[in-house]
């Protein structure tokens, strides 16, 4: 069996989006992804996935038979250029405004753009401005 390595955030272990188009999500994910230099991680005739997100179509095994509904995923960015980088990216490659960069009222610091996906799931890449973090990522190995 090949070995696997995971990087693993705070609370979620994954997420499973069940999409319309697949190439149309991929299209999507793969370029805000790579703004936010967050691989794709494998993917297979129905699914793909990159580290807590799996995406697939409703005819794979994972999702029985049935579309997701709308959700609000917000993707952690490292400074103020990868927000920006994330939501340009995103409007490239298929994604809807749903609010340019810029600060937000939840928090000083808080910058953040949201963009609807294929599906119309609002997804948001944020910087929480100035701190500090005790690791990167949660590593684990199996």
């Amino acid at each position: 069996m090949e070995t696997q390595e995971l990087h693993r955030g705070r609370l979620i272990d994954h997420i499973q989006l069940v999409v319309r188009n697949l190439p149309a999500s991929r299209r999507f994910y793969e370029a805000v992804l790579q703004a936010l230099d967050v691989p794709i991680g494998g993917s297979g005739a129905d699914f793909f996935w990159a580290d807590e997100l799996f995406v697939s179509t409703a005819d794979s095994r994972a999702a029985q038979g049935k579309l997701t509904g709308r959700h609000h995923l917000a993707f952690q960015a490292r400074d103020h250029a990868m927000v920006d980088g994330f939501y340009k990216a995103g409007l490239a490659a298929g994604g809807t405004d749903n609010g340019a960069p810029g600060e937000r009222p939840y928090h000083p610091g808080y910058y953040a753009a949201f963009l609807l996906d294929p599906d119309g799931n609002n997804i948001e890449a944020v910087h929480h401005g100035p701190h500090s973090r005790s690791a990167a990522s949660v590593k684990i190995t199996f």
